[in-house]
């Protein structure tokens, strides 16, 4: 009878876990009703050099940074689901095969054929897996699916797994970063007719994840070294303070708007003190990269307009940043509050400065939430 045991029980459920730069997340959630309840939402300081560019470089520390903050949070679990963020090792591409091969055809050619020529890297170093979308025909006539390929370096997993398993965690789910987000805003994503588009940007620690999304499916995505520490870093050095990797000081900002400069196009900055100023640099930096960005997808041929921007990350909670993007640009921008986004039951006060960080984070717990 001992064989029956698992039959009915559920498969246990976990916690997400988000790693970045300068913090390390934990949230878990449980289902209410039709929605979901914040159960647990815990965070922890990770100090320089354990974590870097998407990529763990001190697994041992991290592991340990894990532990203590479930053990500080009381939570006993067994299992995480955690994301790699997007840049130089990861890959997401949107690619079409043939409609009329069978399911271990498709698998067959998307794994072993087309995945080398879309990866930066040899394909026995990567780690592939795809997801079928919908059908369609191309301009031959020929009925075509679409496939969403996603690759990391399989060295980067390997360490994501070895570092949990050191934390006394089994991995459940490991994706994108980009994915969990997007699975956050779903909802929000939903407003937007399948001809349009929305350009999702999350501004992290050291860098900024462009994903232009379609229909709920990035359809290009790009990682600019650009983020909150280089905008801290900006404006302490331009008010004589010295460098910091705490960028508590940016969620309290608010950048000031003016009325357009008629002549250069751009919104003039008179009065401004020298450390608004020098973040201002930054940010327009970070507006040129997204035009750049934006003006790449649309010249790719048969793309949609960009109907808005949603800023997302611990950068997208800087005061009146989604107005200083859309000036620059000329597109409506608004900031993600993955909250109000999931419409989630919480029991512990969540400051709105902190709630544009938390996007990955949650979507991660929903993979999670029992």
């Amino acid at each position: 009878m001992n064989n029956l045991k698992g039959l009915f029980s559920k498969k246990t459920k976990g916690v997400g876990i988000e790693l970045t730069s300068d913090r390390l997340n934990i949230a878990r959630l449980k289902r209410k009703g039709q929605g979901f309840q914040l159960v647990t939402l815990a965070s922890a300081d990770v100090p320089e050099g354990v974590f870097q560019e998407g990529q763990i470089l001190d697994s041992a520390t991290m592991a340990q940074i894990i532990q203590s903050t479930l053990a500080e949070s009381k939570i006993k679990t067994k299992y995480a689901a955690t994301a790699i963020p997007g840049g130089r090792d990861t890959v997401t591409r949107i690619i079409p095969v043939p409609a009329e091969l069978d399911d271990r055809e498709l698998r067959e050619m998307v794994l072993n054929q087309e995945a080398g020529l879309y990866l930066p890297f040899p394909r026995e170093e990567a780690d592939v897996d795809y997801q079928k979308l919908g059908f369609f025909v191309d301009e031959d006539g020929i009925e075509k699916v679409q496939v969403l390929l996603v690759a990391t370096r399989k060295e980067v997993t390997d360490l994501y797994l070895e570092t949990f398993q050191q934390a006394g965690l089994n991995i459940n789910f490991l994706e994108i970063s980009s994915f969990a987000l997007i699975r956050t805003i779903r909802e929000q994503l939903r407003q937007f007719t399948p001809q349009e588009a929305a350009a999702i940007v999350d501004i992290e620690f050291e860098s900024t994840e462009i994903s232009i999304v379609v229909d709920g499916v990035p359809q290009f995505s790009r990682t600019v070294p650009i983020g909150t520490y280089q905008i801290q870093t900006a404006l302490s050095r331009a008010m004589n303070l010295p460098p910091s990797r705490n960028t508590d000081l940016l969620q309290g900002m608010t950048i000031p708007i003016t009325p357009m400069d008629s002549v250069g196009g751009a919104p003039k900055l008179g009065g401004t003190n020298p450390g608004t100023a020098a973040m201002l640099r930054v940010l327009g930096e970070l507006a040129d990269e997204l035009r750049r960005s934006i003006d790449f997808y649309l010249n790719q041929g048969e793309n949609l307009e960009v109907a808005q921007l949603l800023l997302a990350g611990p950068g997208g909670s800087i005061g009146q940043l989604d107005e200083f993007f859309s000036q620059r640009l000329s597109l409506p921008a608004s900031q993600v509050d993955p909250i109000a986004a999931l419409s989630l039951e919480v029991d512990q006060d969540v400051p709105s400065m902190q709630r544009p960080g938390l996007g990955v984070v949650l979507g991660l717990g929903l993979r999670e939430a029992w």
